[in-house]
C-alpha cells in the first residue's frame, strides 16, 4: 500500500524457499542493502529456472530492487515477516544507473524493480 510521500510497505520475502510454477522454479538467496545517492537502496539476488517449459530450458540470476529504505523492518506481520517501509524507484534514468551499479557489483543478468 503507496502512502501520499509515494512510500510503500515491503515485505521481506523468505530466502532460499523454492517457489514452483508452470514453467519452472526461483529463489531469492540473498538480501542486500546498497549506499546510494545518500541512501540506501533494499535488493535481493535470486536464481530461475525454466526447466518444465515447452519452449526449452534456461536459467540466470536476478537481483529484484524493493527501492529506497524509509523506515527498516519497522514491524513484523502475523506470519513473523519483517516489514520495511521502502521508496519504490520510479525514474528510468535512475533504475538504469542503479541496474549498472548492481551489475558491476553482482554476477546477475537482470536487475528488475518492484
Amino acid at each position: 500500500m503507496q502512502n501520499q510521500s509515494g512510500c510503500e510497505d515491503f515485505i521481506h520475502p523468505v530466502l532460499n524457499e523454492e517457489v514452483r510454477t508452470i514453467s519452472g522454479r526461483y529463489m531469492l538467496n540473498q538480501e542486500k542493502r546498497l549506499p546510494y545517492d545518500g541512501r540506501e537502496v533494499l535488493y535481493y539476488l535470486g536464481c530461475a529456472v525454466l526447466d518444465t517449459s515447452c519452449c526449452g530450458t534456461a536459467g540466470w540470476t536476478y537481483a529484484l530492487v524493493a527501492g529506497f529504505i524509509e523506515q527498516w523492518k519497522y514491524r513484523v506481520k502475523a506470519d513473523d515477516l519483517w516489514v520495511t517501509r521502502v521508496k519504490p524507484l520510479r525514474d528510468k534514468a535512475q533504475q538504469e544507473k542503479l541496474r549498472r551499479l548492481i551489475k558491476d557489483k553482482e554476477p546477475v543478468q537482470q536487475v528488475n524493480f518492484e
